[in-house]
């Protein structure tokens, strides 16, 4: 009988395993940590001095983006879940787990939590890369950590959505094709890079419903001041909602494959 102590040391294994196997992928490493870096500083020089206008007065465009980056950030790190079960399912090695005298909840929860400490080193990244172009917090440590761990909680329920998409497709292409299909409008039809109000009146009605904006929003209002309680509740609502649906749906799909 699988104890949850058992469990959770399981599920340790299988995150370990996972992050050295990143380790041991350059081109990896090189993907996920150069592709957000340039969008901070693209979107930063080549639409700074645009957005400029419509930002509320003494607030700079770094200090609006780069929550919305962070967001984008662990968003697009999730799809790598679905990707990853993929891949090993392809390779046989969820075979080989289920072999083992293991806890089947391990390789779920070891993949997702690998994913989640991936994304904290890409976030640490950004938010060096931004503070050197001027990327300041304004609220201090406390909200500064509770932003982070509001990034990181998304990034870790968004990732149960791509491992339920991975588990569904069992294709390495397939499922990073059909993680993006979905995600780009989301990210892109947000208030990641830029205010709602410029955005046309039909898009902003969706804009303001996508959880994207509202974890976006709640960041911002943790690292730029102001009022937090609704934003973050919002936050935290879409959070919970996502984890408790597809926590669920991944764990009984990987059920029927493994």
């Amino acid at each position: 009988m699988t104890t949850p102590a058992l469990a959770a040391a399981d599920a340790m294994a299988i995150t370990r395993r996972n992050l050295i196997k990143y380790l041991r992928v350059p081109n990896l490493i090189v993907f996920s940590t150069v592709q957000p870096v340039m969008f901070v500083l693209l979107f930063a020089y080549v639409f700074g001095g645009a957005i400029k206008g419509a930002l509320p007065p003494r607030v700079h465009y770094i200090d609006f983006l780069m929550p919305g980056i962070v967001v984008q950030t662990v968003v697009f790190g999730s799809t790598q879940t679905g990707v990853g079960l993929a891949e090993d399912m392809t390779k046989g090695i969820i075979d080989r787990f289920r072999s083992l005298p293991m806890a089947r909840s391990a390789v779920l929860a070891g993949r997702t939590i690998s994913d989640t400490v991936r994304n904290l080193a890409v976030v640490v990244l950004m938010v060096l890369v931004g503070t050197l172009i001027g990327f300041r917090i304004h609220t201090g440590v406390l909200p500064a950590l509770v932003a982070l761990g509001v990034a990181l909680g998304f990034g870790f329920a968004m990732s149960w959505i791509s491992a339920t998409i991975g588990l569904v497709l069992r294709d390495v292409e397939t499922a990073q094709s059909a993680s993006f299909v979905w995600i780009f409008p989301l990210v892109f039809a947000s208030s990641v890079f830029v205010p709602l109000r410029t955005m046309p009146g039909w898009l902003q009605s969706f804009a303001r419903a996508n959880p994207i904006t509202n974890v976006a929003n709640a960041i911002r209002a943790l690292t730029l001041g102001g009022a937090t309680t609704r934003p973050l509740l919002y936050a935290l609502a879409w959070l919970s909602a996502i984890l408790v649906t597809f926590a669920p749906l991944a764990t009984r799909q990987y059920r029927k494959v493994a």
